[in-house]
């Protein structure tokens, strides 16, 4: 589950995520980003209202050799539903694998992100919705991140 949900996201994960699924708009996804948190606290980085602010802080996207960031799009992912016996609205996504992802910049955080536009966007247009705490310090060997089985983010 999420460390943290941006306050720009707060009461929208679930419709974000919908959109995705329901390819409303046509290129619309959701983006995984790894981050060094470099001193930023969760309290600063909850305000950022893009990742454009999120990653211009003192948070930095990583760098390391073979990293990039996952897009899942409506085929990756399956429509939100909720679950009526635990009254709960909970959002999953598939476990992400990055393959030999070289030394370097030590890992704090994935940040999980609404992009409406995949084809033509900024990273000033792209929401972030949730934070995960992943220490990781690459090796050269794969990066495996492996999402809760109750899902990502939950709405109660």
């Amino acid at each position: 589950m999420a460390d943290f949900v941006f306050n720009i996201a707060k009461g929208r994960v679930v419709e974000y995520c919908n959109r995705v699924d329901s390819n409303d708009p046509t290129n619309s996804a959701l983006i995984i980003v790894a981050i060094d948190a470099n001193g930023d606290s969760d309290a600063t980085m909850k305000d950022r209202d893009d990742l454009a602010a999120l990653v211009g802080g003192t948070a930095n996207e990583v760098t390391n050799g073979s990293y990039a960031r996952k897009t899942l799009t409506d085929a990756d992912i399956s429509a939100p539903a909720p679950t009526d016996a635990s009254d709960l609205f909970a959002v999953d996504i598939p476990d992400q694998t990055w393959a030999a992802i070289a030394a370097g910049t030590a890992w704090t955080d994935l940040i999980v992100c609404y992009d409406s536009d995949t084809t033509g966007g900024t990273d000033a247009g792209i929401v972030p919705l949730t934070c995960h705490d992943f220490a990781i310090t690459p090796d050269g060997s794969d990066i495996l991140a492996t999402i809760n089985a109750s899902g990502f983010f939950s709405a109660s």
